[in-house]
């Protein structure tokens, strides 16, 4: 894990090595400034040295203390700038992995747990980080030199430390190891608050039509009342951290003042170096509640490091490392051969079974089924969105694993089940299937999927701004943009997964003859509900529990499938 996290210093290593330099500086200087004070009280103020000697050596703790002053901000600089850099590596990384992520990868995880763990997560890594390049050098060799100078001042009075140190030690593995379960438990709820928040949001017309906004306010106050009793456990724990050092800091400064009194009166001890002592005490004191609270900060990081660790160890199950870069698809002819599938790759759990198909480039094939009997899952193999359990799908007479993710994908486009515009301008979402499309290109994609005219209409026109999700145009203009969206591909695949579901019929029939006159060298794949839509498709393969039942044309499909025919009757019935 940590070499993998050190990775992602690159660009700020410099400040990352600088940080914990110049607050060892800080702390040389913290250390030698008690010694002054002890040689001003014993030989300039008690000794004989004089007012010279005694204004002297106050201007050198006055030097020390600003060269102090200089290294400590220049430590917290550092330690910020190569922190926020660390961060940005990280959730740069973190976002990276997750676009390579197949759609089984991306089933792992929740959206709202991969929001918090890109947010929450790492920026609690990010102060875990600041705190580890700058307070944990700065602590470790501040208690170190001080208790080197308090064992010089008086090995004897030094020995205070042989009780409180392994105390201390005992008190914070408890806490440590205690506190961490908690805080994974917390980040946990966190993930559920989040994912109730994102429902909320992107349902809410649904939410305010159903006049449901008290059951959503009591199911967020419920995860928020859950957050809070896991923040409060997992806190119950780290409370104790103050009070425990306040103890063990009174606790030293008590036993020292009796002792190192008693040592002054027996004239083995000076004023001044009781005085430095008790600064040292302070100092070691300080810098064990740093170490206590570094300890602290790495329990809640730690959650959160693993929590992102998940996400940069998974492994992602569709590659193309052994693929021909330089191999292209030459056609749109697509054939299964004894196809199966399962989500959860098991061979006794198949979403399809044995799947034989031949498709021949240009031909327009209709899939028609019941819900659930995997009409998505066959079209989203094509494209590798997933990959088959057995058996191989070739795209223009190659296996779809031997060419490379975007070759592949740059000439299958797909119009998914649920359609997705991003905010931006109508232009700005077309040009997604081609960034480099000429308004001619544009203009002719968007009249085949019967958008350009409705797009018109506004008063921007291709300038129009859509919001978030697409949310001021209708289902059917949303489902028109995203297939003129797919058109600009130019693609040698073109699959519509029940994408006309929202147009009218009519528009319906103008969007397939528009792809007959001006697709004829693309192969069309189009799932539907409407037998309608897909009548005059070369062939309709039919598809029953995972398993191809029947493939043929609407009249010969009409004479021997008794599935194809009772979909058609109910339709008819339902349109008399």
């Amino acid at each position: 894990m940590f070499k993998k996290l050190l990775k992602m210093t690159k660009g700020y290593e410099k400040y990352t090595i600088l940080a914990p330099v110049v607050m060892v500086g800080e702390v040389v200087m913290e250390v030698l400034i008690p010694m002054v004070m002890a040689l001003i009280i014993d030989n300039g103020i008690q000794g004989d040295r004089g007012i010279r000697y005694t204004v002297l050596m106050g201007l050198l703790m006055v030097c020390m203390a600003v060269v102090s002053m200089l290294f400590g901000a220049l430590g917290g600089r550092f330690a910020a700038i190569a922190s926020v850099g660390f961060s940005k590596n990280l959730r740069k990384a973190l976002f990276d992995k997750v676009q390579d992520f197949s759609f089984a990868n991306v089933d792992k995880f929740s959206t709202a747990s991969l929001v918090t763990r890109l947010t929450t997560d790492v920026n609690n890594a990010q102060n875990a980080f600041m705190m580890l390049v700058r307070t944990a050098f700065r602590a470790p060799f501040m208690f170190l030199f001080a208790l080197l100078m308090a064992i010089s001042i008086n090995a004897k009075l030094a020995t205070v430390f042989l009780v409180a140190i392994p105390l201390l030690g005992v008190a914070l593995y408890f806490i440590a190891s205690t506190a961490f379960p908690r805080f994974r438990a917390m980040l946990k709820h966190i993930d559920k608050l989040n994912a109730t928040v994102q429902e909320n949001l992107i349902a809410i017309r649904v939410v305010k039509a159903f006049v449901r906004e008290d059951y959503e306010k009591v199911k967020f106050e419920d995860e928020a009342k859950a957050v809070k009793a896991a923040q409060r456990h997992a806190e119950k724990i780290v409370i104790l951290n103050m009070p425990l050092m306040q103890i063990c800091a009174n606790g030293c400064i008590v036993a020292v003042l009796w002792f190192g009194g008693n040592m002054i009166g027996q004239g083995t001890l000076q004023i001044g170096q009781l005085s430095s002592f008790i600064s040292y005490i302070m100092q070691i004191l300080m810098s064990l509640m740093m170490i206590s609270m570094i300890f602290i900060m790495l329990v809640l990081s730690m959650a959160s490091l693993n929590r992102i660790m998940e996400v940069l160890d998974e492994e992602i199950d569709i590659t193309d490392d052994k693929a021909d870069k330089s191999l292209r698809p030459q056609d749109g002819s697509i054939r299964f051969e004894n196809v199966s599938f399962s989500y959860a790759k098991d061979a006794q759990r198949l979403s399809l079974m044995n799947v034989n198909l031949d498709i021949r480039t240009g031909e327009t094939v209709g899939i028609i089924g019941g819900t659930g009997s995997s009409k998505s899952t066959l079209v989203q193999l094509i494209p590798r969105l997933y990959d088959v359990v057995s058996g191989r799908i070739l795209v223009g007479g190659h296996d779809v694993r031997e060419y490379s993710l975007e070759a592949l994908r740059d000439d299958v486009a797909m119009v998914l089940q649920k359609n997705v515009l991003f905010s931006g301008t109508i232009l700005e979402n077309l040009r997604w299937g081609n960034p480099d499309a000429t308004r001619q290109e544009i203009e002719q994609a968007c009249r085949a999927a019967q958008a350009h005219e409705f797009i018109m209409s506004f008063p921007d026109q291709y300038e129009t701004q859509l919001g978030q999700g697409g949310v001021n145009v209708s289902g059917g203009q949303k489902q028109r943009l995203c297939i003129a969206r797919a058109l600009l591909k130019k693609p040698k695949i073109l699959i519509l997964d029940d994408s006309t579901s929202a147009v009218d019929t009519a528009t319906d029939a103008k969007i397939r003859k528009a792809f007959r006159e001006q697709l004829p060298d693309t192969t069309k794949l189009i799932i539907a509900q409407r037998i309608s839509s897909i009548m005059e498709a070369d062939k309709v393969v039919v598809l029953d529990e995972g398993k191809v039942v029947d493939v043929g044309t609407h009249a010969e499909l009409m004479e021997r499938s008794e599935i194809y025919r009772e979909v058609y009757n109910s339709q008819q019935k339902g349109v008399a």
